[in-house]
């Protein structure tokens, strides 16, 4: 079997019995033997710690656990094939939870999602997500379906809300007045988000504003709903709106 050398130990003929003798190992002459003992007596042992006058008193420091997010209802509303789910999609956090069914024959003439829409599913209940948007605040994104049909779910949905997205389709603006009417009559702070579809918009900003009689106080904003950061920007505006309109109630 070869013999193993540490690097430091001085090079000897492989072989040889110096090559692992105690004396070439540790560099001690051939007449000395090994150190038994102590050379010398044992040093004094250092003295007993003593924490400083008044320190016993006073606890040791604890971490206090950081307080939740505060959790904040947002709709995410609108007609038919405008982009609410993917706008759910896109910001949440988790895998979002959809409600997507196949549209069939049946839904000809009803379901109508527009001429440059490749759209297959719809939602026949709600889509949920969620984003965190700092340590004190996380948004609960609530998606409405946006057949005439299920209208009725609009009631359950809002409540609790602080504030609602309004998606809007710009070469299809009749589909978005009842979500508008709606949350005008519910008293619930919206903003108009324009889903910009291929980048582009059918009409300008003003043309919306004054197609959809909202008022100068209704935020309109343009945002690509396949955009995480561009929904993060529109969702931003309503939690704007919706702290505006409880501090000015607060005031009151």
């Amino acid at each position: 079997m070869d013999s193993v050398r540490s690097p430091e130990w001085p090079v000897a003929p492989l072989g040889g019995v110096a090559a692992n003798s105690a004396a070439a190992r540790y560099g001690m002459s051939p007449g000395t033997g090994p150190i038994v003992g102590r050379a010398g007596p044992p040093p004094a042992a250092p003295p007993p710690y003593r924490p400083p006058s008044g320190a016993g008193s006073v606890p040791p420091p604890t971490g206090k656990p950081a307080a939740p997010p505060i959790p904040v209802k947002i709709l995410v509303a609108g007609g038919f094939g405008v982009g609410k789910t993917t706008t759910v999609g896109a910001i949440s956090e988790i895998a979002p939870l959809t409600t997507e069914a196949e549209m069939t024959t049946a839904g000809i003439g009803v379901d109508d999602p527009g001429a440059r829409s490749t759209k297959t599913t719809t939602t026949v209940a709600m889509d949920f997500g969620c984003v965190t948007i700092d340590r004190s605040l996380k948004l609960y994104l609530f998606g409405t379906p946006g057949q005439t049909r299920f209208g009725f779910m609009w009631d359950d949905l809002a409540r609790g809300a602080l504030g609602a997205l309004v998606v809007v389709d710009s070469a299809r603006l009749d589909d978005c007045f009842p979500a508008i009417d709606f949350f005008e009559r519910a008293g619930l702070p919206f903003v108009v988000g324009v889903n910009a579809f291929d980048g582009r918009l059918a009409l300008e900003l003003g043309e919306i504003r004054w197609a959809l009689a909202i008022g100068d106080h209704v935020p309109l904003v343009q945002f690509d709903a396949r955009d995480r950061l561009s929904v993060r920007d529109a969702l931003l505006v309503v939690l704007d709106r919706a702290l505006d309109r409880a501090t000015r109630d607060r005031r009151a």
